[in-house]
């Protein structure tokens, strides 16, 4: 096993030296979480890149797959917090970083919605270069609310109870 070298200072007691190597051979490894993340945000860009080229948008014209990309990517963040915080119970650790900050964080586009928006003002859309940033960022911050409040909703749906046998 590889163990990271511990810089413990000159000037240290025994104890502290002590105490410094037990807090690092206790601190759990952040390599895995990083490797999640990269292999969550491949797959998420994948799926992006299918969904752009299945439906791409005109040269100048209104970019409604990053528009759609990126409002779908936030309602289902929103409601992937809502999962993994209020109904998951103790889900693992890379959960989070593997779907939310990977994959739909991968899938997102808010780099490519900058420059959607640069290229609406370079084709002489000022107009609607300010409609789509400030419509985009309404739809996206208006989109987590949704997803959060309709997992909610869709959690606490009653179930149908089977009558008990035996029993009028």
């Amino acid at each position: 096993m590889n163990d990271p070298v511990v810089e413990v200072p000159a000037t240290a007691s025994l104890q502290d030296r002590y105490a410094i190597r037990r807090r690092s051979a206790t601190r759990p490894p952040v390599w895995d979480v990083a490797l999640t993340i990269a292999v969550g945000g491949a797959l998420g860009a994948i799926a992006r890149y299918a969904v752009s080229t299945a439906w791409p948008h005109p040269p100048g014209g209104f970019p409604w797959t990053t528009f759609a990309i990126n409002v779908t990517g936030c309602l289902l963040i929103g409601a992937l917090m809502v999962v993994l915080t209020e109904l998951a119970g103790h889900p693992h650790r890379l959960i989070r970083p593997f779907l939310g900050v990977g994959i739909l964080g991968g899938f997102t586009t808010f780099s490519t919605y900058t420059v959607d928006t640069q290229q609406l003002i370079s084709a002489g859309n000022p107009g609607l270069a300010l409609g789509y940033l400030f419509g985009t960022l309404a739809a996206a911050l208006v989109a987590v609310q949704v997803g959060v409040v309709a997992a909610r909703l869709l959690t606490r749906l009653p179930t149908r109870r089977r009558p008990r046998r035996g029993r009028a």
